[in-house]
């Protein structure tokens, strides 16, 4: 064999075993992609406000294309919710997620001089989702970050890995094409909780924003670095005499069937006042509801939907009414939106987060009572609440006394989350550390200049 041949076959061979070329945005351990993302972070973080800009408005316009796509994948991997309800969210953090504006800049002039407060980026954010809402969560908190200044690396549910990793390469793939920086913002090519623990834990790893999961988040609250984090949630709706009942059915059959309910704002219980809720009830089959009548069907569906454990059947969660009612074995008609009846206040579709779109209520005498009772339904959780009330007096009471994070009146829940609505979006609600609703000013640091005896003109 001549030489040119064996030089000919050992490229084969080198070619035939070599690994493939890593993905823009795509890495297999975490020490190569802190690596990566540092590298990313130093790039990034010499750019002006006005780069920034136009990042993550190219970020936008390059994944726009891809939404339905996204939300088909989306569906057909985690089996929660629907595509066209997954368009709508995607479409929202594309088009409302706040940027580079949300970084106010705030000053102090005085005769000592000026005092001067900005937001500046952390670094490395290392970003775990849930499988409920993963391609929107991660395209509202990339748009953040970025706006922030910072780098970030994405930790999905393993059950959302594959829309994860596509979608992420199209973020990345974007950024690179918009400022000619890579992994700036990255995920794993294979998720997991080992990685999860190992992320949270790396020391060049600045900030850790939880979205969903209460065990990572204890998880990342004992690692000792800056912590967004959202907690548990079992959001409530209050009816009371005042309200107008036919638009409170409407609002909240809107927020309750939406992508299966698996959101984490959306209406999972109904606390009426007695000498309203018999019209309420009948108002709510008229917007879609499927009232359940007898105890025979209520039991069918707590067996479905319900383990012996009193929580909830996963494979159930994120299903329409249609395919719950018929798992359950009850008769319908038409195409039910939700499924409706009334208990009390230990039930457990009542005291747990039902991620289904199956509306308990439970009958109280007055408004006071009304409130007491969410109280206890809401769990102390602060994350979210809505009240359907025309008293000025019961809408301030209410606000004050349930202490939550979104607190929403006359509307849908989905109002709370920016749609439909004069505010911005946010999937990450931070219950558990305070932030409430997060931008990108809660992904910044806070940086005080003091400049003496200048700068004061007045």
């Amino acid at each position: 064999m001549n030489d040119a041949r064996i030089e000919e076959l050992v490229r084969k061979i080198l070619a035939d075993n070599a690994a493939p070329p890593r993905k823009n945005g795509i890495c297999l351990g975490t020490d190569e992609a802190v690596a990566y993302s540092k590298k990313a972070y130093s790039l990034y973080a010499a750019l002006r406000l006005e780069d920034r800009k136009r990042v993550i408005e190219s970020l936008k316009r390059d994944i726009l294309p891809h939404v339905a796509e996204i939300a088909m994948m989306n569906v057909e991997e985690t089996s929660l919710g629907n595509v066209d309800d997954k368009i709508v969210k995607i479409n929202l953090a594309l088009e409302k997620t706040p940027g580079v504006e949300d970084l106010i800049t705030e000053a102090q002039t005085g005769d000592e001089g000026m005092t001067l407060s900005e937001l500046s980026p952390w670094g490395i954010i290392c970003a775990v989702h849930p499988c409920t809402n993963p391609c929107a969560t991660l395209i509202n908190n990339t748009i953040g970050m970025l706006a922030a200044g910072n780098a970030v690396i994405h930790i999905p549910h393993p059950r959302a890995s594959g829309v994860t990793k596509y979608l992420a390469g199209l973020i990345s793939d974007s950024i690179f094409n918009s400022c000619g920086i890579e992994n700036l913002a990255l995920t794993f090519a294979e998720s997991s909780m080992a990685k999860a623990d190992e992320l949270m834990a790396h020391p060049d790893i600045q900030m850790i924003v939880v979205t969903g999961s209460t065990d990572v988040l204890q998880k990342a609250l004992r690692s000792g670095k800056k912590v967004i984090g959202a907690g548990p949630a079992n959001p409530v709706a209050i009816i009371d005499s005042t309200a107008d009942i036919d638009k409170a059915a409407k609002d909240i059959v809107t927020g309750a069937s939406f992508d299966g309910n698996v959101m984490c704002v959306t209406e999972k219980s109904v606390v009426a006042v007695g000498n309203i809720a018999d019209r309420f009830i009948r108002i709510m089959r008229l917007h879609g509801a499927k009232v359940l009548r007898n105890d025979a069907e209520i039991q069918s569906l707590r067996e479905a939907a319900i383990n012996f454990d009193r929580m909830p059947n996963k494979t159930l969660e994120g299903k329409d009414a249609v395919t719950i009612l018929e798992r359950s074995g009850i008769g319908y008609a038409g195409k039910p939106k939700v499924i409706l009846f009334e208990t009390n206040k230990e039930d457990p579709f009542v005291t747990s987060e039902i991620m289904m779109p199956v509306l308990p209520i439970v009958r109280v005498r007055n408004f006071e009572e009304a409130v007491d009772r969410a109280l206890e339904i809401e769990q102390g959780f602060r994350h979210t609440a809505t009240l359907h009330s025309k008293d000025i007096e019961h809408l301030n009471y209410a606000a004050k006394a349930m202490q939550t994070s979104v607190f929403v009146k006359n509307a849908s829940s989905l109002k709370g989350i920016g749609m439909d609505a004069v505010c911005g979006t946010s999937f990450t609600i931070a219950t558990a550390t305070g932030e409430g609703i997060t931008t990108a000013r809660d992904f910044a640091r806070r940086r005080r200049c003091v400049l003496d005896q200048c700068f004061s003109i007045r």
